[in-house]
């Protein structure tokens, strides 16, 4: 059996969850989900209580099992705390703005690097070289700070670049180091 799997998920009070054959809606504070499951997993709701079973041990099944269970669980999760991610900017000269509702990056190129924000997400910038990318679906959240990342990922010799706030980037010594 799995353990993630077989893990109940509390539906905090505030938060409404409906059910709907393979739909599952999911309101709360910060906003609504929704997601088809699997046509083989099966979902209750009862009690504020959510439970998740699988008809075999097949090894898709099991599979399923967590996946379905982790997905639904960060939806509670979303609807009611919402999923951030830092990101770092490095170099000088690099620097990041928020205008209206774009995020305008000087990142070293000739031009100005601009990212619309896209609906579900939240873009903060509390310091010229910090970004904070907040929203409830944890997938979205996390997609889109890689595609701002993406915009000039960090170089290995001097670490300039976007790097998420945890990231540790492995350095390399230059031409000159190896004598």
């Amino acid at each position: 059996m799995s353990r993630i799997g077989r893990k109940p998920i509390q539906v905090p009070s505030g938060v409404d969850v409906k059910v709907d054959g393979h739909h599952i809606t999911v309101k709360g504070p910060k906003g609504t989900l929704e997601h088809d499951i699997h046509k083989d997993m099966t979902v209750v709701c009862e009690n504020n209580v959510i439970e998740v079973t699988r008809p075999s041990d097949d090894k898709a099944h099991r599979s399923l099992h967590g996946l379905t269970r982790s997905l639904i669980s960060n939806m509670v999760v979303g609807v009611t705390e919402g999923f951030k991610k830092e990101l770092e900017v490095n170099g000088v000269g690099y620097r990041v703005a928020k205008e209206g509702k774009n995020l305008v990056m000087n990142l070293g190129y000739s031009h100005q690097v601009i990212v619309p924000e896209i609906d579900g997400i939240q873009i903060d910038v509390p310091a010229p070289n910090k970004i904070v990318i907040s929203g409830p679906d944890k997938q979205q959240v996390g997609q889109f700070a890689a595609n701002v990342r993406e915009k000039r990922p960090p170089e290995p010799y001097k670490g300039k670049g976007i790097k998420y706030v945890d990231e540790v980037i492995q350095r390399k010594e230059g031409k000159t180091g190896k004598k």
